[in-house]
């Protein structure tokens, strides 16, 4: 009898290339917040269990590599202390002609 052999992966930072850039806002990590830094321990972790581009490490607090962080703020909303903190990248200005071309 022979037994197939299943192919897995794993999740890695940058395994969808530096992605950093297309996301409109960024998530800031409050240390005074988190749980984990509060209890000087490696504790909770949820930003990190839940990040789909596993681009946060874990730590007292988490570190979160902003060059692949594409912004979708799961890390924000499962964060039970609050301690992250989804921020606009930049406000978008408008496209102008410069005043030769107009």
């Amino acid at each position: 009898m022979s037994r197939e052999t299943i192919s897995m992966s794993r999740p890695s930072a940058g395994e969808a290339g530096r992605t950093g850039d297309w996301r409109s806002s960024h998530p800031v990590m409050r240390p005074e917040l988190c749980l984990a830094a509060k209890a000087g321990k490696v504790t909770c972790q949820l930003c990190w269990s839940y990040c789909p581009d596993a681009c946060i490490t874990q730590g007292m607090p988490p570190a979160i590599e902003l060059e692949y962080c594409k912004g979708c703020g799961v890390c924000a909303e499962e964060c039970p202390a609050h301690a992250i903190e989804m921020v606009p990248e930049r406000e978008h200005g408008t496209c102008e002609l410069p005043e030769a071309e107009r």
